[in-house]
């Protein structure tokens, strides 16, 4: 049983990928700012902290926007006897007011803990919050792409789904668990914060999403012709309209992938 990206990383793509990245169009946004090269912080870490910062600036409540790093802190609390874990979560969680300096810092350390739920073994060897101390250069970062993930929902949206998931029936045996970002009326969109354009990994996790949102029986899944990636660091937009890949990709990644 594997998450969607541990799938991806488990099979061997054709030459060039399923999807091939070069497929998309790309849409180049310029608002004038300029990020910095140097962030002291993981950027795992950082993708997080804006994803998660984004939802909240686009109205999730504060607790759903942050519920994997709350789950992680309750799971290395309870299970892995992390002392105090959700109490200095829940603190964490009461400092995010807004996009400022507190908040951002906050944030980042407060998503440390994502890794208690999603790999705990992992998790044992991973930076926590008390190591997570962002400065000016990397606080600056993280809110210029919030800033720009909020105006791409303004532009792009509205959002009508957040951390969107594919039950009942979108997941099988060998892909048992996988969520995605964000859901408009017709397109699947994930957000990708990384200096590098979209990979094949990346397409293909996006083609993966919309099958099974079609297999899962949820009706939001229907309306849905285009995977698109927001990527707030590079501020490119990539979109594909799905009835451009072919029916037998499609039924071989059904097939040999997901495993339907």
């Amino acid at each position: 049983m594997s998450s969607v990206t541990k799938r991806i990383s488990e099979i061997k793509q054709p030459r060039g990928g399923y999807v091939k990245p070069s497929q998309f169009e790309i849409h180049k946004i310029d608002d004038g700012h300029i990020l910095s090269e140097t962030e002291n912080i993981h950027a795992s870490v950082v993708g997080m902290a804006v994803d998660y910062l984004t939802r909240f600036a686009m109205g999730s409540e504060l607790l759903e926007a942050f519920k994997i790093s709350c789950m992680g802190a309750k799971m290395a609390e309870e299970l892995f006897k992390q002392k105090n874990a959700m109490k200095k979560a829940s603190k964490l969680l009461a400092g995010i007011k807004a996009i400022d300096e507190k908040s951002i810092t906050n944030a980042c350390k407060l998503v440390t803990y994502d890794v208690w739920f999603r790999n705990p073994m992992g998790a044992i060897m991973a930076k926590g919050a008390d190591d997570i101390n962002p400065d000016a250069e990397t606080i600056q970062n993280i809110k210029i792409m919030v800033q720009r993930s909020v105006k791409f929902g303004e532009d792009y949206g509205p959002i009508v789904k957040d951390g969107f998931t594919f039950e009942p029936n979108g997941y099988t045996e060998t892909v048992n668990s996988g969520d995605g970002d964000y859901l408009t009326a017709d397109t699947l969109w994930d957000f990708k914060v990384s200096k590098s354009k979209p990979t094949n990994k990346h397409t293909l996790q996006l083609l993966m999403y919309w099958i099974m949102g079609q297999h899962s029986g949820q009706k939001i899944y229907k309306s849905i012709q285009n995977l698109g990636i927001f990527n707030p660091r590079l501020n490119e937009v990539y979109l594909l309209n799905v009835n451009t890949i072919s029916k037998e990709i499609i039924t071989e990644v059904e097939r040999d992938v997901i495993c339907y």
